[in-house]
């Protein structure tokens, strides 16, 4: 499990997973800081970046096929099912993560976490949305991303965008994270 976090359970170094003879190495997800710097205000944010198993399971269904029990990956906490093409979209997430305080990065609200996506070529050559949830947070003095998922999405719907140094420096502040604007309809 590696270092003990208080707010959310955290795997530091994730094991390979075997499937039919193949070994997929997680050790692109394992934990490692990231500096930002925001150009505009000469300032910079370190924060830990974490990863959850979501970036590279998906939910196992009701019903399961004996090829399908083979491919369960267990973590301290659950049990899901190993997702190839997750696992091969999650190869782009650390390069995407050091991309978040860029201008060109998409950050943006939905529902009460803050979101990124990016446009990436899938394990067949497509482009598609690569929709990244993830929590910023202040834990032991030490600023926080835990990516609490990732996938293909077809349909981003309406997004609202948040600049990622206002996440930061409110962070490191104490103020409250930038919150959606409810624009009420007549």
């Amino acid at each position: 499990m590696g270092k003990n976090f208080n707010t959310v359970p955290e795997v530091n170094c994730w094991r390979n997973f075997t499937l039919d003879g193949n070994i997929f190495d997680l050790s692109h997800l394992n934990s490692h800081s990231v500096t930002y710097l925001d150009v505009d205000k000469q300032k910079e944010y370190t924060f830990l970046i974490t990863y959850s198993s979501h970036c590279f399971t998906s939910k196992i269904p009701d019903v399961i096929s004996n090829q399908e029990l083979q491919s369960i990956y267990k973590t301290p906490t659950e049990s899901r099912l190993f997702s190839i093409e997750r696992y091969h979209l999650s190869k782009h997430l650390p390069n995407i993560i050091k991309t978040l305080g860029e201008k060109t990065t998409l950050t943006f609200h939905a529902g009460y976490k803050n979101y990124a996506t990016f446009k990436v070529l899938d394990s067949n050559g497509y482009e598609v949305n690569y929709f990244i949830p993830f929590s910023a947070f202040r834990e032991k003095k030490k600023l926080r991303l835990h990516i609490t998922s990732a996938y293909p999405k077809l349909d981003l719907g309406k997004t609202q965008k948040v600049n990622f140094f206002a996440i930061a420096n409110n962070l490191l502040t104490g103020k409250k994270l930038p919150q959606p604007h409810i624009t009420k309809t007549p």
